[in-house]
């Protein structure tokens, strides 16, 4: 028999608990009110007798008071709840110990494992996952309502992000880099002036992404259009600059030939001070920073050829990627990269289409760019385009004071989701009882949602000065409120959800792709978004309807459910959910159709969506692969690819083991013969980190977060 504790871990039935806890009662009470040891024996065989599979610790403890109330034991069962109420005060008192312990062993796997780019055997990111386990005890046991930690407890919701709850910071930003470019900013109480070359503006770019993401907990992006400035300024100064030393000996084509040539090298030196920077930089909370490089080319844009020639830089300096400890080019984790498809360069004669073809070039080899429709994004946000944030979330539009539409500068103060499945499990397939369970989840999340906002309100602008008083997000004097920044719909409160794959087949007994199984789904859908509506126009407050990309909350929700209710068919016996509104992996559907048929949720996700298709041997597929392209500027707002990927256990080489003569697998970059052909999805998750081989010469990813 397996126990379910009140943290939601599984363990053996251990019979010598309850003797222990009846015994100590029995020395808690005089002989006369106490069982004898035959007694208590009787008591665990009665438990034992049910032969059920799993239970609750609850569960087993109110039938030991039963029992003692059988026996007419009223004294000891009173000494047995007394107990009972003792032991909840001391988890109550403290519930870290475990969990902070277990990070110093290098053995809390679930806290180890969910950041990509946090190395939690640092001592510097240990640190920062210390201070996340006392602050998440504290959000649960006094910052949230008892209700809102029972919920998130059971599986019911998941209150993101309680491990900096207890801070005033906030989730992720579109950081307002083009004005602190402009207008300067400050860091650590240092003036810094606008740039006057792209290298320096490279350079300070980095530094601001390394202080914005030292103060929040969430990803940033930042739009790389506003760089263009300043690689015309480098440009204009060597031409300057030659026209003054050599203007007498040297015609003006042959000076604007070197200093272009000069040009060229200030590029190649800035993206790549960008990429390793940011992959070298470690924020004050251990970590890389979590940032998103948004590639949008503008045709009316003063900076547009500027702008084309970075974003083609970033694309090759991608494709060719990062060297490892070992020498070896890999892939590295960040930036993430977002290229824009637009009239001119969606693969449909365009002037810019050369940039997409190594785009997609780049996408073969290293997973990224995601690709953004801009056509269907002028579609569903008023004809606007912009950046999600680092965490893949959106913007609703917001217009300040002068009537203009602004994106940049802009965040999202947290996020609650709400695990779709157990609903449809709870109402055993009727309907109506599964529209008022729904409600009143929603009417959950809202509070918790609420909970998120208050705990934000009267934070002053000092907390992190380069976030509100030097330009990410605002300009305020030192000791103003952020509060004005919280309302009106500046900033975004999200209600994410999962499963909806699985809530349908509950509740239809068919997928979300049949015609019967999406016309509920689309009410599920609609519901949600009809909340967010009702709730921005009750508060205030910029509500949205948010498909998180939290794969690892996929597994939290589906591991609960199982433990609670059991395995059941194609829905807890896969050991995860499906993400969002997303076809579930085990689908046969081609990549159009799945385009196609997710489109339609992201309409209403409009809070965040993204929707990817897997395409095997995507470096031989480049045809297929620009298709694909072509396909998601006309049908989808927000995609990506996953693929499979090799990888070489020695060096760390991540491209394509070949067959030697010898028809031995054989890694082309070391070449060490000892591998073993594994084909390993790891775009399904997000995950770029390390992969590993275990014990048993297994190859495993390490994230546990993989549909494998």
């Amino acid at each position: 028999m397996k126990v379910i504790k009140r943290d939601g871990s599984t363990v053996e039935f251990d019979r010598s608990k309850i003797i222990k806890a009846i015994q100590k009662a029995n020395d808690a009470v005089d002989e006369e009110h106490r069982v004898s040891d035959k007694e208590i024996e009787q008591i665990v065989c009665n438990i034992e007798r049910k032969k059920r599979d799993r239970y609750l610790v609850e569960d087993i403890q109110d039938m030991v008071e039963h029992d003692l109330m059988m026996l007419k034991k009223y004294t000891l069962t009173k000494a047995y709840i007394i107990y009972r109420y003792e032991r909840a005060l001391v988890r109550h008192a403290n519930t870290t110990d475990e969990s902070i312990l277990s990070l110093i062993k290098n053995s809390n796997k679930d806290v180890m494992e969910e950041n990509s780019n946090k190395n939690a055997i640092m001592a510097s990111t240990q640190r920062d996952l210390i201070a996340g386990e006392v602050s998440k005890d504290l959000t649960r046991r006094i910052l949230l309502p008892e209700e809102i930690s029972k919920a998130h407890d059971e599986g019911a919701i998941h209150f993101h992000d309680a491990d900096y709850f207890l801070q005033p910071i906030f989730n992720c930003c579109l950081i307002n880099i083009g004005d602190m470019l402009e207008n300067g900013t400050v860091m650590n109480g240092k003036m810094i002036e606008s740039p006057k070359s792209f290298q320096v503006a490279c350079t300070i770019l980095t530094q601001i992404i390394a202080a914005v993401a030292s103060s929040q907990y969430g990803g940033q992006s930042v739009d790389v259009g506003h760089l263009g400035k300043y690689l015309r300024r480098s440009r204009d100064k060597f031409v300057s600059q030659l026209k003054k030393t050599m203007g007498d000996e040297l015609e003006e084509s042959v000076i604007l030939k070197i200093a272009d040539a000069r040009l060229r090298d200030e590029l190649r030196s800035g993206v790549q001070t960008i990429q390793y920077q940011i992959n070298t930089l470690m924020t004050t909370n251990g970590q890389s920073p979590f940032v998103t490089l948004f590639m949008h080319i503008r045709e009316d844009d003063e900076y547009v050829e500027e702008n084309a020639m970075i974003i083609e830089e970033i694309l090759n300096q991608r494709y060719q990627g990062i060297k490892n400890e070992k020498g070896v080019y890999v892939t590295p984790a960040f930036p993430k990269l977002i290229y824009v498809l637009d009239e001119c360069n969606c693969l449909k004669g365009g002037k810019y289409d050369y940039i997409t073809h190594l785009a997609v070039k780049c996408s073969s080899k290293r997973l990224y760019p995601d690709y953004i429709s801009a056509k269907k994004m002028r579609e569903n946000y008023e004809g606007n385009v912009f950046s999600p944030m680092g965490c893949r979330s959106f913007l609703s539009p917001f217009k300040d004071a002068d009537g203009s539409y602004k994106f940049e500068g802009r965040f999202n103060q947290g996020v609650v989701s709400l695990n779709l499945p157990q609903i449809g499990i709870l109402a055993k397939g009727d309907e109506d009882a599964f529209w008022k369970l729904f409600d009143e989840r929603l009417a959950l999340c809202k509070r918790a949602l609420l909970c998120r906002h208050e705990s934000l309100e009267g934070t002053l602008s000092d907390t992190s000065p380069v976030h509100w008083q030097y330009g990410a997000i605002a300009r305020l004097d030192k000791g103003e409120t952020i509060d004005k920044y919280l309302h009106g719909g500046y900033s975004t409160i999200s209600l994410g959800y999962i499963g909806l794959y699985e809530v349908t087949k509950l509740m239809t007994g068919v997928s979300h792709t049949d015609p019967k199984g999406l016309e509920f789904a689309l009410c599920v859908m609609k519901r949600m978004r009809q909340k967010c509506e009702e709730w921005k126009k009750e508060t205030g407050l910029g509500f949205g309807l948010y498909g998180t990309p939290a794969e690892s909350l996929c597994y939290r929700f589906a591991r609960i459910d199982k433990q609670r209710f059991g395995t059941i068919e194609d829905v807890t016996d896969k050991g995860y959910y499906t993400n969002s509104y997303h076809v579930d992996v085990r689908e046969k559907i081609d990549a159009f159709s799945k385009f196609d048929f997710e489109s339609q949720f992201q309409t209403i996700s409009s809070g965040g969506a993204i929707s990817y298709v897997e395409i095997p041997n995507m470096r031989h597929n480049l045809d297929a692969l620009e298709d694909i392209v072509r396909f998601i500027y006309d049908h989808i707002q927000y995609a990506e690819f996953n693929t499979k990927s090799d990888y070489c256990h020695v060096c760390g080489f991540d491209g394509e083991i070949i067959v030697n003569d010898n028809n031995e697998w054989e890694c082309p970059a070391c070449h060490n013969k000892d591998q073993k052909r594994m084909n390993v999805t790891r775009r399904t998750c997000g995950y770029l980190g390390e992969n590993f081989w275990n014990v048993g010469k297994t190859k495993e990813i390490k994230a546990r977060v993989l549909h494998l």
